[in-house]
């Protein structure tokens, strides 16, 4: 239907930074995104239900890192983005065809990363060698 208003795509936002966080909620809601919620401790982010379409992870959330539920994202073929201040050398091998936000960002840098996942979410590419968690 040409008419009808494609429906928004809903980002899960893992971070443990507030301020990070908010930002992040104004920019998605800015780029017509829906936030599905804010997730500010890893346990939390491992049992929730997949109620999202893509997720933004910090890699570091409260000393621990995020790579579990990374694996489990990728598992169910949820796309994610990394969003760090240590660059991609601080992510593992088996994780480095994700997106890498480097912090500080600009709102543009996560605008571009997300349309270049949106294919994804069409039925693209999908690495199922990453075992769920």
């Amino acid at each position: 239907m040409s008419g009808a208003k494609a429906a928004k795509r809903r980002v899960l936002i893992v971070e443990d930074e507030i301020v990070v966080a908010l930002f992040l909620e104004d920019i998605l809601d800015e780029f017509g995104y829906q936030v599905a919620g804010v997730v500010t401790q890893l346990d939390e982010a491992m049992a929730r239900e997949p109620d999202y379409d893509i997720a933004v992870l910090d890699v570091h959330i409260n000393g621990r890192n995020v790579f579990d539920f990374a694996d489990k994202l990728a598992g169910r073929c949820i796309p994610f983005v990394f969003a760090t201040g240590y660059g991609e050398r601080g992510i593992p091998e088996r994780h480095r065809c994700y997106p890498v936000l480097q912090k500080p960002f600009q709102p543009d840098d996560l605008k571009r990363i997300l349309e270049d996942i949106t294919p994804v979410l069409r039925g693209g590419q999908c690495d199922r060698n990453i075992s769920a968690a």
